[in-house]
């Protein structure tokens, strides 16, 4: 097989959209930059279908938006009930086992006898990310002679020791007994795909042995660097700015953040920005109160204006307890911000030594006690602070953009298609 090939894809992106965040925009990320390195058709939902023609896409030649809405729509609202209006990650996981192999059923009929007349060099889920949701599909493809690959899938992370109160204040009960999706049908046909990519650690070693000789590792979020294209100032006047960007809700520890800030924001010494929103944003503001315009509430903003905010920061302090992926991590890392998140799942897999810090993850005043010492370290050491975010950005650059993940997936549709070739080891870790 060429260096040179271009593989014929079907991709099932099931969450994909230009115009929304998290699992959408990866979604719509990786299927954009994989039609740079292959020949695709996107299989999504049509939820997306509007998206994606305003991003210019071409229904039928680029594309095919798939209706499971019967299905899809009612079990929504379902899991958005019993997460309180909150989308519960887990309860929506859950229920989305019975609407998402509909979906994949529709998708079957549309394409499979595509598939089997040979179509398709190999097909490829992209998204859902979570590992709970199991592919139909992928047991069809094998009786048809064409390789299959699964994710990136990201998932699995148990709510850290002492951090139970957080948990219920998410609604995240069910996460008690989110292993019960190893019993669900169709897992064991799921798991046979010929490459299953693995967004984190915890979900490697939630794939049975009998198939890890399949498993490969890759983060499943990266940066547009044209999204992304302007540098922190590190070395200007004035006090050191720290940013937190996301939703303000419990498992985010932004509370912590603002507790262990506090001796550096009362003497000037530190100015926080926050960025986001969530219903912890009254309870936030009235905590921040006394440290008057040391902290700044900048509320939900578009990519460009977070990019400009977090631009004027030199340390992006990310305290989030249970985080899968922690696309938000390496955003900041583009932009050239040292990064200190608490050393658990995603974001901890994304950071190294050179590029930021980790705190561990000891209960909540061992967390708050860490991340006060390392905002400390990096007001008395800015140096240390420019360095690690010029690390950080060079790790990015390297790694992790879409470009370069498509790249790392090309290699791994060549390895499944020619088997006796090198398995890829994308980050140098396995």
């Amino acid at each position: 097989m060429t260096p040179n090939f271009r593989p014929r894809v079907l991709l099932i992106a099931e969450a994909a959209n230009p115009e929304w965040v998290s699992v959408p925009l990866v979604g719509w990320s990786l299927v954009r930059a994989l039609a740079k390195v292959a020949d695709v058709h996107v299989v999504t939902q049509v939820r997306n279908r509007d998206a994606f023609l305003r991003a210019g896409m071409v229904e039928g030649a680029d594309f095919t938006a798939i209706d499971s809405e019967a299905l899809a729509r009612p079990l929504w609202k379902l899991g958005n009930f019993l997460s309180g209006g909150r989308g519960g990650w887990t309860i929506q996981q859950a229920v989305a086992t019975i609407s998402y192999p509909y979906f994949e059923r529709l998708v079957w009929q549309r394409f499979g006898a595509n598939i089997r007349a040979g179509h398709y060099d190999l097909v490829h889920r992209v998204t859902p990310l979570s590992p709970v949701q199991q592919s139909p599909i992928a047991t069809k493809c094998r009786r048809a002679g064409v390789p299959f690959v699964l994710g990136p899938i990201n998932g699995g992370v148990p709510w850290p020791k002492g951090f139970e109160a957080e948990m219920r204040r998410e609604r995240e009960w069910l996460s008690k007994v989110r292993g019960l999706y190893r019993a669900l049908p169709g897992r064991q046909g799921t798991l046979r795909a010929d490459a299953i990519l693995c967004g984190s650690r915890q979900t490697m070693r939630d794939i049975p042995a009998a198939h890890q000789d399949r498993v490969i590792y890759l983060p499943e979020n990266a940066i547009d660097p044209a999204r992304f294209n302007a540098t922190a100032v590190h070395g200007g006047h004035g006090p050191m700015r720290a940013c937190f960007i996301g939703r303000l809700v419990p498992l985010k520890g932004v509370d912590m953040l603002i507790a262990a800030a506090a001796p550096l924001l009362r003497n000037g010494r530190l100015v926080l920005d926050i960025i986001g929103d969530g219903d912890m944003m009254e309870p936030l503001r009235a905590q921040a109160a006394p440290f008057g315009d040391a902290v700044v509430f900048h509320g939900w903003k578009d990519h460009a204006q977070v990019q400009d905010i977090a631009a004027r920061c030199q340390v992006l302090a990310f305290p989030s307890i249970r985080e899968f992926g922690g696309g938000v991590v390496l955003e900041a890392m583009a932009l050239g911000l040292a990064p200190i998140v608490v050393d658990y799942a995603g974001p901890a897999e994304l950071v190294t030594e050179d590029t930021g810090w980790k705190v561990p993850i000891t209960g909540r005043n061992a967390v708050i006690a860490g991340l006060a010492a390392r905002l400390a370290h990096c007001v008395d050491h800015p140096q240390d602070v420019a360095a690690k975010g010029a690390l950080a950005r060079a790790r990015v650059d390297e790694l992790f953009t879409w470009n370069r993940k498509a790249a790392q997936i090309l290699r791994v549709y060549h390895w499944v298609l020619d088997p006796d070739s090198p398995k890829p080891n994308l980050f140098g870790q396995e």
